[in-house]
């Protein structure tokens, strides 16, 4: 691998390779002291033109744990406002010597824009409606710890399909990896082409929960949304909102996810997401899973030397 840039492009050799070393990266976080030489000497620049708390943070803390060197980007005080292009501002930090650069940005396609103009690798966090392929990863080694496998699975990605790159990285990685995944969610916030993506598509709640091992609850993004495609929020999490009541229609044992930051009481109620009353909530689980999986890709991606669990 020279970049991430998408699931859908990363083959399921690859994925399991990811998943087997963020499995083998996690024994190093859970350790008093936190510090391998994996990575010593390099240096990892985030680029994020979008908020973000988990994944820039993670990506930091996965950077510091194998000894390189963590720079963040704040673009609203770069060149950025200046007006300096996203060539220009990519070419210079390729020229500070970074061996990597982790971007998001509001525009699909905008990493692989750079990846084409760098000699260095290129991490995709985000990029418009397009994916988001660590967090499918991530989302991917929390499911498979959590049922022992992936293969055969039923997945419910529920709620704002048509706005989630997050969606889009679960869907090709999952399917890659033999997992059944449904969408589902109202017809006004499912993409034209689900029915071209190799999953089943649902506009009932109740019918798209029947017998599902997990669920993965999207975040409502608002501030992506042209105005009409809901009546009101109360509607949509009257209709689909994930709550304890709504999880009985699937199996017994189902286990919640949710990428965060989360709208609580909209599409996911306080219970279920904080794992009251026996509830299977892995939210806080995905975030230490995501400096594991951060730390596989960049010990793959920056030529991490040794083994992962070397001692520093």
């Amino acid at each position: 691998m020279k970049h991430l840039l998408t699931l859908r492009d990363t083959s399921a050799e690859e994925i399991q390779n990811l998943l087997e070393l963020g499995a083998a990266f996690q024994e190093v976080i859970n350790r008093p002291v936190k510090k391998v030489p994996t990575l010593r000497g390099k240096a990892m620049i985030t680029l994020f033109y979008e908020n973000s708390t988990r994944t820039r943070t993670s990506f930091e803390m996965a950077a510091k744990v194998m000894s390189a060197e963590a720079i963040n980007i704040a673009v609203a005080q770069s060149s950025v406002a200046k007006g300096e292009s996203l060539k220009d501002t990519v070419l210079t930090l390729q020229a500070l010597k970074a061996d990597c650069i982790v971007m998001r940005h509001s525009i699909s396609g905008a990493p692989m824009f750079a990846s084409q103009r760098l000699g260095i690798p290129v991490v995709n966090a985000g990029d418009g409606r397009h994916e988001h392929p660590t967090q499918g990863l991530l989302d991917m080694l929390t499911i498979k710890q959590a049922k022992k496998g992936l293969a055969g699975l039923n997945v419910a990605i529920v709620g704002d399909i048509t706005h989630s790159r997050v969606a889009r990285s679960n869907v090709w990685g999952l399917t890659k990896m033999g997992v059944n995944v449904r969408l589902v969610g109202p017809r006004t916030l499912m993409p034209a082409d689900a029915h071209l993506m190799p999953v089943k598509v649902y506009d009932n709640l109740q019918a798209g929960l029947d017998g599902v091992d997990v669920v993965n609850v999207l975040r409502l993004q608002t501030e992506r949304m042209d105005k009409g495609l809901l009546p009101t929020l109360r509607e949509y999490s009257r209709l689909f909102g994930i709550s304890q009541k709504s999880l009985k229609f699937a199996d017994k044992d189902v286990l919640v996810l949710h990428p965060g930051p989360m709208n609580r009481g909209v599409e996911i109620s306080a219970d279920v997401a904080d794992g009251a009353f026996g509830i299977n909530s892995a939210v806080e689980t995905q975030i230490s899973n995501g400096v594991a999986v951060r730390m596989a890709v960049l010990y793959t991606l920056m030529g991490g030397s040794g083994s992962p669990s070397t001692e520093a």
